[in-house]
């Protein structure tokens, strides 16, 4: 029955429901920890809005992604596939409009959405009756706070204490226009006027000191967790973005992928149903599995089972991981050295093997199947990792650095919250390992052109990229080493051969790093969950006669850039430069493939100079 509004009409209490509960919009879930993950700006139709924090989430019990080693890494109980909901539902992801000044391109009116006289939900200007334009500036501050361009202040900062005193000028009653004269696309064209008679140009308000040197602090704004929810005390210096801009959301995505013992039907089953096991005795384990008819013929025994929960109750006493893994690199992290041992271990195509199957390929009888440098390939026929979004930033991504670390922001209000957003990819892929004895002979060569003097140039460059974001006084290192970026830049060159040789888009290949002194591998594999993703053909890549023949081709291609001779030449390139041999040209990826964000990229490392003066790895 419809809620009767108070003139006793039924049918418009319906119509004020169901306009209440339209969906505004819709993402992928994928986007969703990505792109449009809490606390992130989205642009639905003409209007602007912030992603909500996961307390107005409306999740599924049904919608729960289990990966024991993830949890254990970022302190959670499980992860929630984000809501997707059917319209007209509209209980998905909740958004809150952000920012809420908005500007009419008629009569040219700046002042709060809700204060030009239209509909709570309508997007025009009362008086002009045309469609509302939300600001185009926000500020945000390294904590991750994020609020409205404080419009009348940046106009009436400007003015002296004895003008402000002739002239006083109170911002709650304050008539401000927003005005483009059209004279020049730069900032000096966006003009703000007042009704007091004051005017200014928004030039300079991107200079990193433009707040500070107008005395406008940061205020703490927390609009993903409601209007009010602002921090106090923040002495971080505010700074201007677009509100489209990238800088306004950096995500931090954790990943694993689901190895033995974790890849299995059964332990599926106990993560499910672990409430009911996890510090169980064996006779309530078997009572409860009884009931639910594990123990029917031709299905586990009560040894299995227990073994099973005996695993996760160990896994959960292991503790989460410490604060220097975290701030380094993610290809040395201990998920990374568990399932590196794992590719290098045969795991057979068995019933019970749902989501991890690894086997080394055929032998085939060829002359040119021979890969110098390749001291192992496996086929990794079936995989599947759980991507999470952690935390997010703003004005910078996160680096790995304590000060870093500090700045990443929750994605909850409530301590409650005991879960993440994450999506899982089913896929496949393959896994190369280096020829050991080969590469420490190599890293040893001595001499002022060698493989670790390149190297060490990207080092000096990112550790005084930590040293500017560090606290005074912290020492800071960086784990570059030219293992690391001989493996990150045959990655990315073999993700661009196969993109071209198998039909793969390289947006939807992904690499995974393992590098360490003790390893030095590489997964290649399907980084999608829609239809390029399953293909199928990605293993085939790994058999001895393709993998020979592409990485030939692949080394052959990167050999010569059509930037040269200045990107092989060059010293530094790239964002802060953390790149050398490395160019849009030559070897970077769609930033969906790369771990590292198209830096710590070589290729002279792997194909040596022209002039002969460093030797690659494959030279």
């Amino acid at each position: 029955m419809a809620r009767r509004s108070p003139s006793g009409n039924p049918s418009t209490a319906t119509h004020r429901e169901n306009t209440r509960r339209t969906p505004l919009g819709s993402v992928r879930r994928a986007q969703q920890i990505t792109t449009y993950g809490v606390g992130s700006l989205i642009a639905i139709g003409d209007q602007s809005y912030i992603v909500s924090s996961l307390d107005t989430w409306g999740v599924r019990d049904d919608d729960v992604i289990y990966e024991p080693r993830l949890q254990q890494r970022l302190g959670v109980n499980s992860f929630r596939l984000p809501p997707a909901a059917q319209a007209p539902t509209g209980t998905g992801v909740k958004v809150r409009r952000f920012p809420e000044t908005y500007a009419c391109p008629d009569c040219h009116a700046l002042k709060h959405f809700r204060n030009f006289g239209g509909r709570r939900t309508d997007n025009t200007c009362g008086d002009c009756n045309v469609p509302l334009t939300p600001s185009r500036f926000v500020v945000a501050c390294p904590h991750g706070h994020l609020d409205e361009f404080p419009y009348w202040r940046w106009l009436h900062s400007r003015r002296g204490e004895e003008r402000r005193s002739h002239h006083p000028c109170d911002p709650g009653k304050a008539d401000l226009k927003l005005r483009s004269e059209g004279r020049t696309a730069s900032l000096r064209g966006i003009v703000i006027e007042c009704g007091c008679g004051e005017s200014a140009s928004l030039e300079g308000a991107f200079s990193r000191d433009a707040m500070a040197a107008l005395g406008i602090a940061c205020r703490g704004g927390r609009p993903w967790l409601g209007r009010e929810a602002r921090e106090d005390n923040c002495s971080s210096s505010l700074r201007v973005l677009q509100r489209g801009a990238s800088a306004a959301w950096f995500p931090t995505v954790a990943s694993a992928l689901s190895i033995p013992p974790w890849h299995n039907k059964l332990i599926q089953l106990v993560e499910r149903k672990q409430r009911h096991l996890v510090g169980k005795s064996v006779d309530r384990i078997r009572e409860f599995a009884e009931d639910e008819g594990w123990l029917d013929k031709g299905r586990y025994t009560t040894e299995e089972i227990v073994k099973a929960v005996r695993t996760m109750e160990d896994a959960a006493q292991e503790g989460s991981e410490d604060s220097e893994e975290i701030t380094g690199f993610e290809a040395s992290s201990a998920l990374r050295q568990e399932e590196y041992r794992q590719l290098c271990t045969v795991t057979e195509e068995l019933p019970e093997n749902e989501h991890f199957v690894c086997v080394e390929p055929e032998a085939e009888e060829a002359s040119d199947t021979t890969i110098p440098g390749v001291g192992r390939t496996m086929l990794v026929k079936r995989l599947r990792e759980v991507r999470a979004l952690q935390s997010f930033t703003r004005i910078e991504p996160l680096m790995p650095t304590e000060a870093g670390r500090h700045r990443a922001v929750g994605l909850a209000g409530s301590d409650e919250i005991d879960w993440l957003p994450a999506v899982e990819v089913i896929g496949e892929g393959v896994f190369l390992g280096l020829d050991q004895e080969k590469l420490v002979a190599w890293e040893a060569l001595s001499g002022t052109d060698t493989p670790a003097a390149r190297a060490e140039t990207l080092r000096h460059n990112h550790e005084h990229r930590l040293r500017e974001r560090a606290e005074d006084g912290v020492p800071v290192h960086s784990p570059v080493t030219p293992r690391f970026v001989l493996l990150h830049t045959l990655a990315h060159a073999l993700i661009n051969e196969w993109s071209l040789d198998c039909g793969y888009p390289a947006s939807s290949l992904r690499e995974r790093l393992y590098v360490d002194e003790n390893m030095a591998g590489v997964l290649l594999y399907t980084a999608t969950s829609d239809s390029a993703g399953s293909l199928g053909g990605i293993v085939a890549q790994g058999e001895p006669n393709r993998l020979a023949q592409s990485l030939r081709s692949a080394l052959e291609r990167i050999s010569w850039c059509s930037a040269d001779p200045l990107c092989m030449e060059s010293d530094s390139s790239g964002v802060n430069g953390l790149n050398r041999a490395a160019c849009h040209a030559c070897i970077l990826l769609p930033e969906t493939s790369c771990e590292m964000n198209n830096t710590f990229l070589d290729r002279a490392l792997l194909v040596g100079t022209p002039d002969e003066k460093v030797i690659g790895f494959f030279s």
